[in-house]
């Protein structure tokens, strides 16, 4: 974790992959309709129950391309999976996350997801 949040987005902004992920109007109203705070503990089940363990079942493929703010969230920053986090935030697999490493990511999602509410509100003004 020796990478600072604005390296980090600065390195995911290079990946064509990375950069398509933006919050659709299902997740928007999801996230005006529950607030941040409630996405944000959301977050935090989703870390805990999917990423968490040293071995997450379903490693790779255990979270959905859409359906939840989230879940873009997590795509977008390389927070998906574990061989992401290894990869993107040298986070190492095969050892359960500890609860920094969790705090990352879950502020890791919580800043994608501020940017991809201002960038779109400052769209809209224009």
């Amino acid at each position: 974790m020796d990478l600072v949040l604005d390296d980090v987005f600065a390195a995911l902004n290079r990946s064509s992959f990375r950069r398509r992920f933006r919050l659709g109007e299902r997740e928007r109203a999801y996230l005006d309709a529950k607030g941040i705070d409630t996405i944000l503990r959301h977050a935090r089940d989703f870390i805990q129950q999917r990423l968490a363990p040293a071995q997450p079942r379903n490693d790779g493929k255990q979270t959905p391309m859409r359906g939840h703010p989230v879940f873009i969230a997590q795509h977008a920053t390389a927070t998906c999976c574990r061989t992401c986090l290894s990869k993107w935030h040298r986070i190492p697999k095969g050892r359960p996350l500890t609860s920094d490493q969790q705090d990352y990511v879950r502020s890791v999602i919580e800043t994608w997801i501020e940017r991809n509410t201002k960038a779109r509100t400052s769209e809209g003004s224009r």
